[in-house]
């Protein structure tokens, strides 16, 4: 037999636990990784008869890993942008400003007028990173 009584212990914890706070992470599309496939296939018969030729695999395996592992993610608290080798994790108040590059890429300007690359950030993210930031960034578009 099933209670239907909202009053229980289970239904109220849920409803008074605190939503957690928004986290956006921006990263590559993982359709490259069929870009990579397709290659090996049409590398495959140069594979089979060159000598050593499968050593060319290694680069789609490394396009793929790097497709996997760079993003950058954010939340209300900090930035974390994670790069091939390593990531870094900025706390909002050490950010000064964007700069906007070439290509539609973007990084943080830090305090101490470093520059911190955001991987798969690009202009048409603005919005987006100007609300979970709380504030600290404004939207360009509503600027407008």
């Amino acid at each position: 037999m099933s209670s239907t009584d909202p009053s229980t212990p289970a239904e109220t914890d849920a409803e008074s636990a605190p939503a957690p706070p928004p986290r956006l992470v921006f990263k590559h599309s993982a359709l490259g990784i069929l870009a990579g496939a397709l290659f090996v296939v049409c590398a495959l018969p140069l594979m089979l008869s060159v000598p050593y030729f499968w050593l060319v695999l290694l680069v789609p395996v490394g396009f793929a890993v790097w497709l996997l592992r760079v993003r950058t993610t954010v939340d209300t608290d900090s930035v974390t942008a994670r790069s091939f080798r390593g990531s870094r994790r900025v706390p909002w108040d050490d950010i000064s400003s964007l700069r906007l590059g070439a290509r539609s890429s973007v990084s943080a300007v830090l305090k101490d007028d470093t520059e911190l690359p955001l991987p798969a950030v690009h202009l048409r993210d603005l919005p987006a990173l100007a609300v979970v930031s709380g504030g600290r960034i404004s939207d360009p578009a509503g600027d407008l």
